[in-house]
């Protein structure tokens, strides 16, 4: 009786099982940290009018926070580190999003994360043509995720 009922209910999930959607698969790419300079130059000129404006005075600003950072290139996207993840940078149809990989930990008085707030771990801050970020704030973002990096490490 016991094997009939299971038999029965195999059939039953058999038959409720919908054809899996189709999936689009994103190429993630990554290369050595020499090569990353290089492919987020050419990023910059790829994408070019606002976003590669915007992308290139993002990437100016971060480099400017603190000069031991360093550039690398993770999924196929632009990566900042130093001591852990600062930030990625991508690009879409209406905004340039600037991804904090520990963002939630990170104090932000001037508000700038404006993405991703229900997070537990990472915020963002989508930049939308003509947007200008207050560049101090900015710096004081990137520093305060290089130290939030830094304290992490010594608690490991």
């Amino acid at each position: 009786m016991a094997a009939k009922r299971k038999a029965a209910t195999k059939k039953k999930v058999a038959a409720k099982k919908v054809a899996p959607k189709e999936k689009v698969v994103v190429k993630k790419e990554s290369a050595p940290a020499a090569q990353a300079p290089k492919l987020i130059d050419q990023r910059i000129r790829d994408l070019g009018g606002w976003h590669g404006k915007t992308l290139a005075r993002m990437r100016s600003l971060i480099l400017e926070a603190d000069s031991a950072i360093t550039e690398e290139w993770k999924w196929g996207v632009p990566v900042w580190t130093r001591g852990g993840i600062i930030c990625t940078g991508e690009s879409y149809k209406k905004v340039v999003k600037l991804t904090f990989a520990n963002g939630a930990a990170l104090a932000d008085p001037a508000r700038l994360f404006n993405s991703s707030l229900d997070g537990n771990v990472r915020r963002a801050i989508d930049i939308p043509e003509g947007k200008d970020i207050d560049a101090k704030a900015f710096k004081a973002l990137v520093k305060a995720a290089i130290a939030h990096n830094g304290a992490k490490a010594k608690t490991r």
